[in-house]
């Protein structure tokens, strides 16, 4: 189970790196002020995100199947480990931020060259790739400069609310599965009852004023430096909810199993 758990680790890393960085390509599309172009870059890190969610969910899963057939197995170490894979991966993005907007910002320019991402990628050279490390940039943050954002606190607790909700949806459930193994297979796939707490909150209380936020940000060129200061504060958001999903994992999975056990 050690090298299915290196492999898990490496892509939940993979899973949250890439979410959290397509806040430094909205980013970038508002710095160039072409927000459309950029959500299209976005929709192809989710693709990478949910490719690699593919691979990770039935490897993640094999754990709760290990778990039955070996009692001495930890199975909730080992999902765990898994989470802090999602705060590790947090914090890589955080790290890459100033250097892929930056990358982002020449992907979009030369989208709009190729015309389509099949053009783009099929246009890239070698010497390109090698350019790309005059893109890097080292990460700066200091707490002084989120003092005066306009961000409420509420907002980012509730933001570090949602992104412990679906760090923790899936491994809950399956945590699940194995403390009611008569309704394991109902149980595995009830993730849904803790990811539709994160949606609910997402779509009233967070989507609607990362809108505003971004929207202001385009139509007055002051508001730009600002955003990409509260995109960080956002991530650093995210990195605090990936910590608080450890101590949701257990009374989630006992949420669901109670759920299933009253419904089914």
């Amino acid at each position: 189970m050690t090298n299915t758990l290196i492999l898990v680790f490496i892509l939940t890393m993979i899973i949250h790196t890439a979410e959290t960085l397509s806040y430094s390509v909205r980013f970038a599309g508002v710095k160039v002020n072409k927000l459309a172009v950029a959500l299209s870059l976005v929709g192809i890190i989710v693709l990478v995100s949910r490719t690699a969610n593919l691979i990770q969910a039935p490897m993640t899963a094999n754990f709760v199947d290990f778990a039955k057939a070996q009692p001495t197995f930890d199975l909730e170490r080992y999902l765990r480990i898994t989470l802090f894979a999602s705060s590790i991966g947090t914090l890589i993005a955080i790290a890459l931020f100033p250097s892929f907007i930056n990358i982002s910002v020449r992907v979009i320019a030369r989208l709009e060259v190729a015309g389509s991402i099949p053009k783009l990628i099929s246009s890239v050279k070698i010497e390109q790739l090698k350019n790309t490390k005059s893109y890097l940039k080292k990460p700066k943050f200091k707490l002084s400069q989120f003092r005066y954002l306009g961000v409420s606190k509420r907002f980012l607790v509730i933001n570090i609310l949602v992104t412990a909700f679906y760090s923790v949806g899936v491994l809950s459930s399956l945590y699940a599965a194995h403390l009611i193994p008569e309704y394991a297979t109902t149980a595995s796939q009830a993730s849904g009852l803790i990811n539709g707490i994160a949606t609910i909150l997402l779509t009233i209380f967070i989507d609607p004023q990362l809108g505003l936020i971004t929207d202001k940000a385009l139509q007055d060129e002051s508001q730009r430096s600002q955003l990409g200061k509260i995109y960080a504060l956002l991530m650093t958001s995210r990195f605090l909810g990936t910590l608080l999903a450890q101590a949701f994992l257990i009374p989630s999975a006992y949420f669901i199993g109670w759920i299933v056990k009253w419904i089914f």
